[in-house]
């Protein structure tokens, strides 16, 4: 039997909760670009099936539903941590400083955060770190989808900027074709430094 993507959901209404997000990230290992998180807060008759983990969906099916998240979720929030940002404090720090800002774009305010992983953020509210939560929540996952739907297309317009590089193409993410520029070419403005192969 399928495990119930609204468990983790329920279970916050059940000790109380009325307004649960699913937060997650989408960018913490390529080398160039920034990292991206996502904080989605769904109305309990959601009408869309097929979320998941964002890793396991096409790009075209991501892409359709990202337009159906955004068409019905309550309330959604983003958060953009830069290269530079990045190099300075850790890729780590980073992603949980973008699910932070991301909370914080939440309009209606959440009372109740779920998070992909098994590190809290930074913010007052009760939160719960769920490990492999992309797929085990659907508001987990829906955010996946939303953080990488966006930075996928944040990447695509760095193309434009630096096309020598191939961003449409791999995301930032470390192919070989993408070291190999960087070899030729020398890093750009959003290359991360502090990365091994930059």
């Amino acid at each position: 039997m399928k495990p119930d993507p609204w468990s983790f959901e329920k279970k916050s209404i059940e000790k109380g909760f009325s307004t649960v997000a699913g937060i997650d990230e989408a960018g913490r290992g390529p080398l160039a670009g920034p990292v991206v998180s996502a904080a989605v807060i769904l109305p309990s008759f959601f009408p869309v099936s097929d979320i998941k983990d964002s890793k396991k969906l096409t790009p075209g099916k991501r892409a359709d539903l990202y337009e159906k998240i955004y068409e019905h979720a309550i309330s959604i929030g983003i958060g953009i941590v830069d290269s530079i940002e990045i190099d300075r404090i850790n890729i780590l720090k980073a992603s949980l400083m973008s699910m932070a800002m991301s909370v914080d774009n939440l309009n209606p305010q959440p009372d109740y955060l779920l998070i992909d992983g098994k590190f809290r953020i930074s913010s007052n509210l009760p939160q719960e770190p769920v490990i492999r939560g992309d797929s085990l929540s659907i508001s987990i996952a829906a955010a996946s989808i939303v953080a990488k739907v966006t930075r996928d297309r944040l990447m695509e317009r760095y193309h434009i900027d630096y096309p020598e590089f191939g961003f449409a193409r791999h995301k930032g993410y470390p192919t070989r074709a993408h070291k190999e520029a960087i070899r030729e070419f020398g890093p750009c403005p959003i290359h991360r430094r502090s990365f091994k192969g930059v």
